[in-house]
């Protein structure tokens, strides 16, 4: 229901009842007829379930995000994200701001703005794309009309080259991993643990989430735990959960040179956690890299005086990276695309492929011998002779 008052020389407005039974105003017309004729419009609407109240508008972004976070029902790592991209852009320029406030052309100003800051390609869009979804559930809840932030169909287009991600040879990967066992802070263990991840393509957290129970070396395999497989880092600290995705739950093949490396490993500490800390705490991927993974990559020339003098091995290169060059070895050993997917706990574009596709025995031995050449061939041709390379070395640190 709507009616016209008067309020003001010259000056009308139109009154409505909400659904509460409150009543609101829209004020500014300046005319009877103009007025009149909105009111028509606001009770056509109404009774069809499209019309909006203009004050559910007037709600902050502020406002809407502290709703909009008690709802929110996804992974913790995404939620984290989610938070801090919040935290730091978007609630610093549209926190007071009202929903309906927001154009399509002042997001793509601010967008345009943060690129001009330096801001990496990638952050922006993340950015603009949770915009984009706080504003899609405004207009699910009717507190605004549309979304405004649609896809850009003017100007030039962005091209960005795609940087090629930092991976590793085999040799590299040892040489890492002989420059992290000679750090006081990492050591024997973060050499096995980066020589796993290079030769098995786990993921960080599967790693350093992997416990004896789902070490079988007798069997040479260890396992992702479909139930509690991964260790996840977020603002509520470590916590076991789930493995990232579905095909993450998988049984992962060991070449026989790492089974005894990792066996050797096992018994050098009695702690439940395959890998852990020369304190035996649990990892954290930022220690890890500030005591192992960086200094043992990028070497540490540049500092004076450091309690081991490392030479450059891959500058740039991060733990990830080791799971690109696990994935690039495959390619070059010609391994199906499937048995690369299974392995590395990859879903496959190819529906069909990924549902009557199986990875024959010998499929699985080729790999295996694959890897265990490269591993051969990087031993032969490394300067070093380091101790941890073997399981007696392992087991003595």
């Amino acid at each position: 229901m709507a009616w016209v008052e008067q309020s003001g020389n010259n000056s009308w407005r139109v009154r409505y009842r909400r659904d509460d039974g409150t009543i609101g105003a829209i004020n500014g017309f300046a005319t009877k007829t103009a007025a009149g004729d909105h009111a028509g419009t606001l009770e056509s609407d109404q009774r069809q379930g499209r019309w909006i109240d203009p004050a559910a508008g007037k709600t902050t972004v502020a406002e809407w995000t502290q709703d909009w976070l008690g709802a929110l029902d996804v992974a913790i790592r995404t939620e984290d994200y989610y938070r801090s991209l919040l935290r730091r852009h978007i609630l610093p320029r549209w926190g007071d701001h009202g929903l309906a406030d927001i154009s399509g052309i002042k997001a793509a100003v601010w967008a345009k703005q943060l690129r001009a800051d330096g801001y990496a390609q990638a952050t922006v869009s993340g950015v603009t794309k949770l915009l984009s979804l706080l504003l899609a559930d405004a207009v699910e809840e009717r507190l605004i009309v549309a979304n405004p932030i649609r896809a850009r169909r003017r100007g030039r287009h962005r091209a960005t080259r795609r940087v090629e991600r930092i991976w590793a040879t085999p040799e590299e990967a040892l040489a890492v991993a002989d420059n992290a066992a000679r750090l006081p802070g990492a050591g024997p263990g973060a050499a096995v643990l980066i020589v796993t991840a290079a030769w098995t393509g786990a993921r960080w957290g599967e790693l350093v989430g992997l416990q004896r129970c789902n070490t079988h070396l007798d069997d040479g395999v260890i396992v992702v735990d479909p139930d509690i497989g991964t260790l996840h880092e977020s603002s509520r600290g470590l916590e076991l959960g789930p493995p990232k995705t579905a095909e993450s739950a998988r049984t992962i093949a060991l070449p026989a040179f790492l089974v005894g490396l990792l066996q050797a490993h096992l018994d050098g500490h009695d702690h439940r956690h395959v890998f852990v800390s020369p304190e035996g705490e649990l990892h954290r991927r930022s220690n890890f890299g500030r005591r192992a993974m960086r200094p043992a990559a990028d070497g540490n020339q540049a500092r004076t005086r450091p309690e081991v003098r490392l030479a450059v091995v891959k500058t740039g290169l991060t733990f990830h990276g080791l799971r690109h060059s696990h994935k690039t070895w495959m390619i070059a050993d010609g391994v199906p695309e499937i048995a690369q997917a299974r392995r590395l706990g990859h879903i496959l574009d190819d529906k069909i492929q990924q549902t009557y596709s199986h990875v024959a025995a010998e499929v699985d031995a080729r790999l295996l011998e694959g890897l265990a050449d490269r591993w051969a061939k990087a031993v032969a041709d490394s300067p070093d002779n380091s101790a941890w390379r073997s399981p007696s070395g392992v087991a003595a640190s």
